[in-house]
């Protein structure tokens, strides 16, 4: 059974589900950053999951990489799994503008997080329910 790592739950806001991943936005306004978390149990790395849930991944990362760039007017899309500290296999999908508050370094370990106000938010799921039609439940 799919559990969440509680680090990530208790950083992220649930917004929904594409058919592999759990979609999270990253509770710091300072970027739209969203988190893909496939929904297997205990996976840490890329290999571990099978050839069709590998190429779903990255369908699902490239399509939410696109709509989001477009959606929030990106000058740069980070794309990343890293894991180092949530073992659990996990996307990183970071809109990167030139004027940002990490301009161009990396967005870990920069500044302090800037948790979303809930009016902040639901600006970010209305965008996305503007553009994520197929093969996307939200949560609620």
């Amino acid at each position: 059974m799919f559990v969440l790592d509680s680090r990530l739950e208790q950083d992220t806001l649930y917004l929904g589900d594409f058919p592999l991943c759990r979609l999270l936005l990253m509770n710091d306004a300072s970027y739209p950053w969203f988190i893909l978390v496939p929904r297997r149990e205990e996976v840490s790395e890329l290999f571990q999951l099978d050839p069709t849930d590998q190429q779903a991944l990255w369908q699902e990362a490239t399509a939410l990489a696109e709509t989001v760039k477009d959606t929030f007017g990106a000058d740069k899309m980070n794309v990343a799994t890293l894991g180092n500290v949530v073992s659990q296999l996990h996307v990183h999908v970071i809109a990167r503008r030139r004027d940002d508050a990490s301009w161009p370094a990396p967005v870990w370990g920069r500044a302090p997080a800037k948790p979303y106000d809930a009016a902040q938010a639901d600006a970010v799921r209305q965008k996305l329910k503007m553009v994520l039609t197929d093969h996307f439940r939200f949560a609620g």
